[in-house]
């Protein structure tokens, strides 16, 4: 499944964001251009502006500013992909290397600084307070949600309470404020906003979660990134916490944070093995059954709107996601 047969209803009004986004590039510091056009053509399925103009099809009344606000979202998302690479210190972003491999940590935390400020100014310009302020807000769980992530790199004993907070700040509230924020703009009433807020929440932890599977079970050129990163940094994800779970006293997590800490030589040996229980278990299976769950919801939420190309568009992601995480 394509995620181009999810986009029909609102392809044109994608393409017109794109051009939006590459106008950006276009600036009168000389350094700064290159800078943005590597960062915007880093490739990414756009899901999120996608989502903000489905959820405005509905009740469509000004165009321009769902088109605005999908614009928005996306250069907030990539903001928070250059800020997080750099905390990480990642060297590879979608099979390309990251701005801060490139450039450096500093240009790289100007960078998403300047994104995040050009997302805001976007944002103004719809010229309603209830989405700027939700757009603000959702700025502010971006940032905490990593911050939460920082402070429990390594640390086991707070995995599971902090996990689906940490998932619902770091991914999850940015596809709720894309769905909201387009229903909003397009003057939805208020029971059907709630319903597509459901909907974007729902979508954006089942996303979040098939990350932390192809983190497990992908393969390096597929994902961009080395398999097992999340463990190497000492992030806990689902499929981690329910090995810790299952094998309190028998898996490696604890030794492999040792080892990656103080510098052992054991890291590769302890990485694939915990790589090898995690895939040779049931705990696969069961991520994907809470996958299916937030699924469920999210189509689910939908019902309560009207029958109509966006919505099946809708329900198609719901199905993608779900098939993405086979």
């Amino acid at each position: 499944m394509q995620t181009v047969s999810i986009y029909a209803p609102v392809v044109d009004k994608l393409a017109l964001v794109e051009e939006q986004l590459h106008e950006l590039c276009q600036t009168d510091i000389a350094d700064l251009d290159p800078l943005l056009d590597y960062a915007l053509r880093s490739g990414g399925k756009r899901v999120r502006p996608a989502l903000t103009l489905l959820a405005s099809e509905f009740y469509e009344d000004d165009q321009k500013r769902s088109q605005i606000m999908a614009a928005a979202v996306e250069l907030l998302h990539l903001a928070t992909l250059i800020h997080d690479d750099t905390v990480d210190n990642a060297g590879m972003r979608r099979g390309k290397p990251t701005i801060n491999k490139l450039y450096g940590n500093h240009v790289a935390v100007l960078l998403g600084d300047y994104l995040f400020a050009t997302s805001a100014t976007f944002v103004c310009d719809t010229g309603v307070i209830r989405v700027i302020r939700r757009f603000s807000e959702t700025i502010m769980e971006l940032a905490s949600g990593q911050l939460i992530e920082f402070f429990t790199t390594f640390d086991p004993s707070k995995a599971r309470r902090l996990y689906d907070e940490r998932i619902y700040r770091k991914t999850a509230s940015l596809f709720c404020t894309s769905a909201e924020s387009g229903a909003v703009l397009s003057g939805a009433p208020e029971h059907q906003v709630q319903a597509l807020r459901r909907y974007g929440y729902n979508v954006g932890m089942a996303f979040q979660i098939v990350d932390d599977l192809l983190d497990i079970q992908g393969d390096a050129s597929e994902i961009g990134k080395p398999v097992g990163n999340d463990l190497l940094q000492g992030v806990l994800t689902l499929p981690t916490i329910m090995l810790m779970e299952r094998y309190p006293e028998d898996n490696p997590i604890d030794r492999l944070f040792t080892s990656i800490t103080d510098g052992g030589p054991d890291v590769d040996h302890l990485l694939q093995k915990s790589l090898d229980m995690i895939n040779g278990s049931g705990i696969v299976p069961d991520c994907f059954a809470v996958i299916r769950d937030y699924c469920s919801e999210a189509a689910a939420a939908l019902e309560e709107l009207p029958d109509c190309p966006p919505r099946r568009s809708l329900l198609e992601m719901v199905d993608y996601i779900r098939e993405r995480s086979r």
